[in-house]
């Protein structure tokens, strides 16, 4: 008998290790087609290859995708072929996402939505995101305190998501009242090559412009090339955001086109996986929504946001 206990033992701790369950947890992202999108897949790395130590029983499946379509089958094959336990996406686009999403949420799955909502409310357990209305609060009231009433400005907004409407209605409000004009706003969706060719078309349509709300860093570049080239010597400023690392650099140098930032970490990605592995690893309450202020970065503390080895 004391032989066959034995032999028992040695059988149990020879046993496959996936024997053991494991909770998977799928990530779901947009691919590196812009500045902030390259921070957000890095940090995102990271957090996993981070979390994977911290948590055995987890185990994470990182996708990104370079359109809406490819990322709606990117989570179809996470839940027929991973069976995932719980999702953390941030959509390509809010329209296209959302019902798959919800098909998702619905079959039981955890359900952790980031950055750019879904279109429609509710879907999701947990929503992590920077205060949209509020980066578009502070870019609007940098604008009203640094332009003369009657200045003229031109905007352009994201893709077209639930973040881009919150951003702008959280600029209109600011500058309401203020005597500031917006000619025109249109889509440069995140994106240096698009904003180019608006911020062309705006030059071509305007012959006074007083500043450019870029509303992001990328965008920006893409607006400063166009200026750039046209060489029009009108406009005072560009105000971007995200906080590219070239951006705060030429801010904190004191660039007169480049006088202040507004704050949108890529590494919220990174919470958002987290506060989902600590939903799927204990009994500590992560449902609701979790928000990251939006600081100016002005030359006087530009430096507390200067991070020259990030890849954003």
């Amino acid at each position: 008998m004391k032989h066959l206990a034995t032999a028992s033992v040695l059988a149990l701790l020879a046993a496959p290790a996936f024997a053991q369950d494991t909770t998977v947890i799928g990530v779901s992202i947009p691919a590196a087609t812009h500045g902030w999108a390259g921070g957000m897949n890095y940090h995102a790395q990271e957090a996993v290859d981070r979390l994977e130590e911290v948590y055995p029983e987890l185990d994470f499946v990182l996708a990104t995708a370079g359109d809406p379509a490819e990322q709606v089958s990117d989570i179809e094959d996470m839940v027929a072929t991973r069976n995932i336990s719980a999702l953390v996406v941030l959509p390509f686009e809010s329209e296209p996402l959302t019902g798959p999403v919800k098909s998702v949420a619905d079959s039981g799955v955890w359900v952790t939505v980031v950055d750019r909502g879904l279109s429609e409310e509710g879907i999701e357990d947990l929503y992590v995101a920077g205060d949209n209305s509020g980066f578009g609060q502070v870019s609007g009231e940098y604008m009203a305190a640094n332009l003369e009433e009657g200045a003229k400005i031109v905007g352009l907004r994201g893709i077209p998501t639930t973040i881009d409407n919150m951003r702008v209605e959280g600029f209109e409000a600011a500058i309401e009242g203020s005597g500031i004009e917006v000619l025109e706003m249109e889509h440069g969706n995140w994106n240096r090559d698009d904003s180019f060719t608006v911020m062309q078309d705006f030059l071509s349509k305007y012959p006074e412009i007083d500043a450019v709300w870029a509303s992001d860093d990328d965008m920006a570049v893409g607006v400063l090339a166009a200026i750039d080239a046209a060489g029009r010597d009108d406009i005072q400023f560009v105000l971007g955001g995200a906080g590219m690392k070239e951006m705060i650099q030429r801010t904190m140098e004191g660039d007169e086109m480049i006088p202040a930032n507004v704050t949108y970490p890529p590494a919220m990605i990174a919470t958002a996986i987290e506060m989902t592995a600590v939903g799927m690893t204990s009994s500590a309450p992560v449902s609701g929504t979790f928000t990251i202020g939006s600081v100016l970065i002005t030359p006087d503390n530009a430096e507390d946001y200067y991070f020259p080895d990030s890849p954003f």
